[in-house]
């Protein structure tokens, strides 16, 4: 499963996307791949794609952990908003299950949208698809 991201330095946001079935080990791995990019702020916007999941690990004591993990790097600074882009019922249910882990934390927002524009527009962009995010200079 690739987990990618890219980040946006001009708006403070990252743009992570998911593909395939979503491994926890292969996240801890992105996460710790944008923790060492030169590019990542705290407070950075947290933009996750998980349209293109077809499965995802359940393992809850797992993904407690690395929330907790991301936990600590995201409550060194500024609020995070995360904003998760889930178009169907599986992938709705994996954001629900990671938002769950962040509702103790008031450093974090999660934010749960079906549309590409919705996820937008909740982030104050102007974009009205992820191929015109895409399109933006990094």
């Amino acid at each position: 499963m690739p987990v990618t991201y890219r980040i946006f330095p001009e708006i403070g946001l990252v743009f992570v996307r998911y593909a395939g079935h979503a491994s926890i080990s292969e996240t801890m791995q992105a996460f710790g791949r944008y923790m060492a990019d030169p590019a990542y702020r705290p407070g950075q916007k947290q933009l996750v794609d998980l349209s293109a999941v077809t499965g995802f690990d359940t393992d809850y004591a797992a993904l407690l952990a690395i929330q907790a993990k991301k936990a600590e790097a995201f409550l060194r600074g500024p609020e995070t908003v995360m904003v998760y882009h889930a178009p169907t019922p599986e992938t709705a249910a994996m954001a629900r299950l990671i938002m769950r882990s962040w509702e103790e934390l008031d450093a974090i927002v999660p934010i749960l949208q079906d549309t590409e524009r919705g996820a937008l527009e909740v982030l104050g962009l102007t974009e009205t698809s992820f191929s015109a995010l895409a399109r933006r200079p990094a």
